[in-house]
């Protein structure tokens, strides 16, 4: 019954920020240096009318503002599923080590196969963040207590700097750090709909494994001894998890480069209101970041126009000072 009276105030929840989500969606793409409307955005969506206008919102703001959609939900996503299986507070994919992972990877992918796929690009980012994770993890595990906040926050930096580094060596010894840097300053910016038909089935994979997985984060974030107790395959739910966000963190890195705080930031404010239980927390993640990466994106393109500011640099200018306060309240947050 308890349940049942949370479960409809977040259905309304989830609801308004799915709505509001598509309104900043829509009216997003009748943002920008060229004069553009809403009834031209209507427009473009919704009949065969041609013209230039409409042409541009098809195959330029369209496919940008649905990529900074899906980045921003596979992120914020990917950031809730690691704060609860390692009960770590500031656990988030640009910290521990994934985005690095897969820079890195893409970085090599570029110097050794200049002419790849985008799909090889893209599993290249997969496995690149699934060896950044297994770095950090694996220096967090090598002594007893590892897996505390402090300790993996640190290994995570290290090991980023350490990726960052050979992304940026390989780069310039090979002499692709114009198009290496390009990829991975962190931005949507050119986002073409070949390289969303391979981005979305990820994300949405990623996003599929978190919410059927969603009951057993919740009673795994409290604590790995009641998860054991209540008869959890603890190993099985950590790895297929652990699936998930190295499809939802590979692929937002090999769509949009290097941005981080939008998996710390979304899931505290997410749990602020949805609470505790991750059965909410992941769908209302997913829609918040969505909005969250679709208005940084926005703002990128209208700050400084005609000129573009990095996506990532408007992220951080409020992710860092929330971190900081994250630190300071000893992991608390907004909770």
């Amino acid at each position: 019954m308890e349940a049942n009276r949370r479960l409809w105030p977040f259905r309304y929840t989830f609801l308004f920020s799915l709505v509001l989500l598509m309104a900043i969606w829509f009216g997003s793409m009748a943002i920008g240096v060229a004069d553009t409307t809403w009834s031209d955005v209507w427009r473009a969506l919704f009949s065969d009318e041609q013209g230039k206008q409409l042409d541009l919102i098809r195959e330029l703001r369209l496919p940008r503002e649905t990529a900074a959609a899906i980045v921003g939900a596979g992120l914020a996503v990917a950031g809730a599923i690691m704060q609860g299986m390692t009960r770590n507070p500031l656990a988030d994919p640009g910290l521990l080590g994934l985005t690095a992972g897969a820079n890195t990877a893409l970085a090599m992918t570029m110097a050794f196969f200049p002419s790849a796929h985008y799909l090889i690009i893209t599993v290249a980012c997969l496995l690149g963040a699934a060896a950044g994770a297994g770095m950090v993890f694996g220096i967090g595990a090598a002594r007893k207590g590892g897996f505390s906040p402090l300790r993996i926050v640190l290994a995570g930096s290290a090991v980023s700097a350490l990726l960052f580094a050979a992304a940026e060596g390989i780069s310039l010894y090979f002499h692709i750090s114009k198009d290496v840097s390009m990829w991975t300053s962190g931005g949507v910016a050119g986002t073409s709909w070949k390289q969303l038909s391979i981005i979305i089935p990820l994300i949405v994979i990623g996003l599929t494994i978190a919410v059927l997985y969603s009951r057993q984060l919740t009673i795994l974030s409290l604590s790995e001894d009641v998860a054991v107790g209540v008869g959890q395959k603890t190993t099985a739910v950590k790895v297929w998890l652990f699936v998930a966000v190295f499809f939802l963190t590979g692929a937002s890195v090999a769509i949009a480069g290097n941005i981080t705080f939008i998996g710390l930031m979304i899931p505290h404010l997410v749990r602020r209101i949805a609470g505790a239980d991750y059965r909410f927390v992941i769908p209302l993640s997913a829609t918040v970041g969505a909005i969250a990466m679709v208005l940084a994106d926005t703002a990128a393109r209208t700050i400084h126009a005609p000129f573009e500011t990095p996506v990532a640099a408007i992220v951080a200018v409020i992710g860092l000072p929330f971190f900081l306060f994250v630190v300071r309240k000893k992991g608390r947050g907004f909770e």
